[in-house]
C-alpha cells in the first residue's frame, strides 16, 4: 500500500466499486460492481491501473477528495465541473493530483453515475473476491457502507505511467433501448407488448444501485404478476401488480418473485443506467442473436477507444 485518499466531502451514494463479484449468484450474493462498466474501465485505463482495480463511484455529484501522495486521477461517466484546488481541469483524462491538493467534483451533466479512478487503485480488503460495495448487505468497500466525510481509503502502489487522455471521443449511439423477451414474456398479451414497445416511458426519480423505476402506461400481465421466485440479471425488467416496470441494476436481488417481461440488451444497459431522471425512452425488441452481436460490437468499440490512449502532455501515442 502507498498513501491514502481522504473524503473531504462525500458525493451522493459514494462507494468503492470494482468489476463486481462473479459466480456467487447461486449463493444469494449480488454481483454489485460499477454501475457503468465502460466508464469504469476507461477511468482505470486513464490512470494506468489494471482493469479490475477499485475506483470511487458516485451519483449526480462527486464531492471533494484529497490524497496523501502524488497520484493520477480521472473522472468519467459524464461531463462535470472538475477542479484541482481552484484550477478547472477536463474530465475523461488523467491529471496529476499532488499530495495535499483538493480535487472537487461537481454535478454531472447529462449523466447520473461518475467514476473516480486513482492511480494504484483503492485497496480496501477484498470480500468474497471483490472490493465492490453492496450497501444492503454491507459487503465490501469500506465497512460495506457509503463513504462519508473524514473517511480514509488506502491506495495501492503507484503505477509508472504518464498523464493520459482518449485519442477519440467515447460516445454511445442514441435510439430505442434494445430488449429481448424475458422468461415470463408470454405472461404479457399482445396489447401489453404493443404498449411496452410503442409507448414512451420516463426515467423515474425512484432509482438507486439496486433498481430503476419507469413511469408510463401500466403493463397488464394476463398470466399473473407473481411467480415462484427465479433468478434475475442486471437489466431484468420486472412488472409488479402496479404494472409499473422496474429495471434491475448492479445491486439487484439474486432472485425475484415478479414476472419479467424483458431483459435490457447488455449493449444498451450502461446507456440506460446513465439516463437522467425525467428523460423519455422507448424500447425495441430484438432477437437473442441480435443482442449478442450488439454486445460484441460494444466490447470492440470500448477496446478501440482504450487503444487510442495518448500522452496528455505531448499528444503523442502511448508507447
Amino acid at each position: 500500500m502507498s498513501g491514502s485518499l481522504t473524503i473531504e466531502r462525500a458525493g451522493l451514494m459514494m462507494t468503492v466499486q470494482d468489476a463486481g463479484r462473479t459466480g456467487l449468484l447461486r449463493y444469494g450474493v449480488s454481483a454489485s460492481g460499477a454501475m457503468d462498466s465502460e466508464a469504469y474501465a476507461i477511468a482505470n485505463a486513464l490512470v494506468g491501473n489494471a482493469p479490475g482495480a477499485a475506483v470511487v463511484e458516485f451519483a449526480i455529484v462527486g464531492g471533494a477528495v484529497r490524497a496523501s501522495r502524488d497520484c493520477l486521477v480521472a473522472v468519467t461517466g459524464g461531463a462535470c465541473d472538475l477542479r484541482i484546488d481552484t484550477q478547472p481541469v477536463p474530465g475523461w483524462e488523467s491529471h496529476l493530483l499532488k499530495a495535499g491538493e483538493l480535487l472537487t467534483i461537481g454535478a454531472m451533466r447529462g449523466a447520473v453515475w461518475g467514476h473516480l479512478g486513482i492511480s494504484g487503485g483503492i485497496v480496501t480488503p477484498p470480500v468474497l473476491g471483490s472490493r465492490a460495495t453492496h450497501l444492503r448487505t454491507a459487503l465490501g468497500g469500506l465497512e460495506g457502507r457509503a463513504l462519508a466525510a473524514g473517511d480514509g481509503l488506502p491506495l495501492g502502489q503507484e503505477p509508472n505511467t504518464s498523464r493520459l487522455r482518449l485519442g477519440m471521443l467515447f460516445r454511445r449511439k442514441p435510439g430505442p433501448v434494445r430488449i429481448v423477451p424475458g422468461p415470463q414474456g408470454d405472461y404479457f398479451g399482445r396489447d401489453a407488448w404493443e404498449t411496452f414497445l410503442c409507448c414512451p416511458f420516463t426515467i423515474s426519480t425512484m432509482r438507486d444501485r439496486m433498481a430503476l423505476m419507469l413511469d408510463g402506461p401500466a403493463l397488464c400481465a394476463a398470466g399473473g404478476y407473481d411467480i415462484v421466485s427465479d433468478g434475475t440479471l442486471a437489466g431484468s425488467i420486472q412488472v409488479p401488480s402496479s404494472g409499473r416496470p422496474i429495471v434491475l441494476m448492479a445491486d439487484r436481488q439474486t432472485t425475484g418473485g415478479y414476472s419479467k417481461i424483458a431483459t435490457i440488451a447488455s449493449a444498451d444497459l450502461n446507456r440506460l443506467t446513465q439516463m437522467p431522471s425525467g428523460e423519455h425512452i422507448r424500447f425495441r425488441r430484438v432477437s437473442q442473436d441480435e443482442a449478442e452481436e450488439a454486445d460484441i460490437a460494444a466490447r470492440r468499440r470500448l477496446e478501440t477507444v482504450l487503444a487510442t490512449l495518448e500522452n496528455a502532455d505531448t499528444g503523442g501515442a502511448v508507447p
